[in-house]
């Protein structure tokens, strides 16, 4: 089955230069904090932070994998994501056999996980999830949507 991705940040993005992302694990949910880019986003301050948190996970990873590498094709993605910098729900082969720095949640259950994928600017984050959704810890300044995917 080939792989396909699902474009899922609409109106907000990591910061392009130094997104200063941090994983925090509390149960089976993983929240990946960053700041946001206000270079493109006019709600966007300078500083602002955006959080991804993931429900019902079973692993993640915060991988070395950087946008120099993908452009070069030293990712195993290289070539079939769209673009690099983008948060993205993945499907079909996850060419699983290339990457072996997965941090386990507990044991895998039977339900359906869902992988979702996130370009930074000197990592890529990956997890196993039912769910996603991105907030903002801080107060937003202006119009900003709050994304959720189930």
């Amino acid at each position: 089955m080939p792989t396909t991705f699902r474009k899922l940040n609409d109106g907000w993005n990591a910061a392009p230069n130094a997104p200063y992302e941090a994983v925090t694990v509390v149960g089976r949910d993983v929240q990946l904090e960053f700041r946001l880019n206000h270079f493109l986003y006019p709600s966007v301050e300078r500083g602002d932070v955006g959080r991804l948190t993931f429900s019902g996970c079973t692993k993640y990873r915060l991988g070395s994998e950087n946008d120099e590498g993908w452009h070069r094709g030293q990712c195993r993605f290289s070539r079939l994501a769209p673009a690099w910098g983008e948060f993205y729900e993945v499907e079909g082969d996850l060419l699983d056999h290339r990457v072996s720095d997965w941090v386990a949640i507990g044991l895998p259950d039977q339900a359906r996980r869902r992988r979702f994928l996130f370009y930074l600017k000197d990592n890529m984050f990956e997890v196993d999830a039912e769910a996603w959704r991105f907030d903002r810890p801080t107060a937003p300044k202006g119009p900003f949507p709050q994304a959720q995917g189930r």
